[in-house]
């Protein structure tokens, strides 16, 4: 299939962000809770999927969480413990950039866990879920897949790109060893982790524009009807001429130089 353009997918987009904008409204009237996790290989498109679902929405509102690596005190908590902080109040969605899924991942692949730590998470983690969902919260769980193939050009892509080389860091470089590790990993945490209150949803993230598409036009189908009433805005006009800024104390910086034929 052939990769989708950049002009159609943001009239793709458009709908589906303003359908979003509709979600998030009923989530603050109704008082739910949201939770989107976004698990997946290193390049697989997580930051962008969740920058097209959040950046029409209010931030006040839409939380992106990405956690660094734990602190020596956050080693010693319940492992759930620093994720738990960030779950969302009524009428707010959390969007986890990577998750608590990190254990059964990265940790057991670089050997950051114990096979005992490994274990006892597939055990704990349908447990915890399960008390998320009972407490009422809305909880889904997507996994980004991209072949080795493509993972490569997104790697190369990065170390040519000065503005994408902050992604990269010595995780990466190990993990391009371990494909086939990070696959049977994956494997063996959807086998413990796929079920009926909170199963996974795997999304092709071959095509990244594609697969944001598939992603929220998925999203918002597994939501019940969320449409709400907007409020009827009264936006009186100005009672007299629109007033142009006036300063005494201080003045503006010079405008950045555009050239001309620049500014349209």
């Amino acid at each position: 299939m052939p990769e989708l353009k950049r002009k159609p997918y943001e009239k793709l987009l458009e709908p589906l962000q303003e359908e979003l904008a509709r979600m998030a409204r009923w989530v603050s009237v109704t008082g739910h809770r949201l939770v989107v996790v976004f698990e997946g290989r290193d390049t697989a498109g997580k930051g962008g999927a969740i920058s097209a679902i959040s950046e029409r929405l209010n931030p006040r509102q839409c939380n992106t969480i990405a956690l660094p690596k734990p602190s020596e005190d956050e080693r010693s908590e319940w492992y759930f413990q620093r994720y738990v902080a960030h779950l969302p109040a009524a009428g707010h969605i959390s969007l986890f950039d990577r998750s608590w899924y990190n254990r059964a991942g990265v940790e057991k692949v670089m050997g950051f866990a114990t096979k005992e730590q490994v274990d006892a998470f597939l055990v704990a983690a349908p447990q915890f879920e399960r008390m998320l969902v009972n407490d009422g919260i809305i909880l889904l769980k997507y996994w980004l897949s991209c072949d080795q193939e493509e993972q490569e050009k997104r790697f190369a892509e990065r170390t040519e790109d000065p503005l994408k080389r902050w992604k990269l860091s010595p995780i990466d470089q190990a993990a391009r060893e371990k494909y086939d590790e990070y696959t049977k990993a994956r494997e063996a945490m959807l086998k413990a982790t796929h079920t009926e209150w909170a199963p996974w949803t795997l999304v092709n993230f071959n095509d990244q524009r594609i697969g944001r598409l598939t992603l929220i036009r998925d999203l918002l189908d597994r939501l019940p009807d969320t449409e709400c009433k907007e409020p009827k805005l009264d936006w009186p006009k100005l009672k007299g001429k629109p007033a142009k800024e006036r300063f005494t104390v201080l003045k503006p910086i010079p405008d950045y130089p555009v050239a001309e034929g620049d500014s349209g």
